[in-house]
């Protein structure tokens, strides 16, 4: 059996992307950097839900590095017995230097949760179809539906290694390196079905969607 066939095929795509880092990099001074509402700005009221925002541990801001973030946690106003929504976005304006979106599958196993399904969806809201991360992640008996994916430039993709070619791609195409993801999660109760969840997740994101091109530009 030849065994450099399969070096060389995984060697090549990892060539190319240090390739374009390094052109991304002699272009840094020429970088467009788009204009943005900030974060903050974004809509503490969407239809029934009611937001309130949650600090970031300075640790994680550290982590997460340079960029924009909101936290925040949303309740039905008309439901008091509806599980909260908890909503996460992620906005770098430059990712020249490595700042980029973290997964949420190399950040969540750290705090004790783990992926128990995932599977890549697509999901049809505000007259667009978005490609998306449907997760299902559990620490001990808690269970918490999520989804999530990467935005960028009015395009939306699931894949982390999309992503990646998209920064590479829209880098050397349109000089911007700008970037985001966008998270949404709300529990399971012991007592409702997955399909329930799924319903209000949806529905939430009903609201956010038409929102983010003012805080993500297209």
């Amino acid at each position: 059996m030849n065994r450099t066939k399969p070096l060389i095929r995984f060697s090549i795509p990892i060539l190319l992307m240090l390739g374009a880092g390094v052109l991304i990099q002699t272009r840094a001074s020429q970088e467009n950097l788009p204009k943005s509402q900030p974060l903050s700005f974004f809509p503490l009221e969407l239809g029934v839900w009611r937001g309130r925002d949650i600090q970031l541990q300075q640790s994680v801001l550290d982590l997460l590095g340079p960029g924009q973030f909101l936290s925040r946690i949303y309740v039905n106003s008309s439901s008091a017995n509806s599980p909260y929504i908890d909503l996460f976005i992620g906005y770098f304006p430059s990712q020249k230097t490595g700042n980029t979106a973290h997964s949420p599958r190399n950040c969540l196993p750290g705090s004790g949760w783990y992926f128990a399904d995932i599977r890549r969806q697509e999901i049809s809201l505000a007259g667009r179809t978005l490609s998306v991360n449907r997760a299902i992640i559990q620490k001990g008996t808690d269970r918490q539906l999520m989804y999530y994916w990467y935005q960028s430039h009015g395009r939306t993709v699931a894949s982390e290694y999309a992503a990646k070619y998209y920064l590479i791609a829209d880098a050397i195409r349109l000089n911007r390196t700008d970037g985001s993801i966008v998270r949404v999660i709300t529990p399971i109760e012991n007592t409702e079905e997955v399909r329930t969840a799924d319903a209000r997740a949806t529905q939430f994101l009903g609201g956010v969607v038409p929102e983010l091109p003012y805080f993500i530009p297209n």
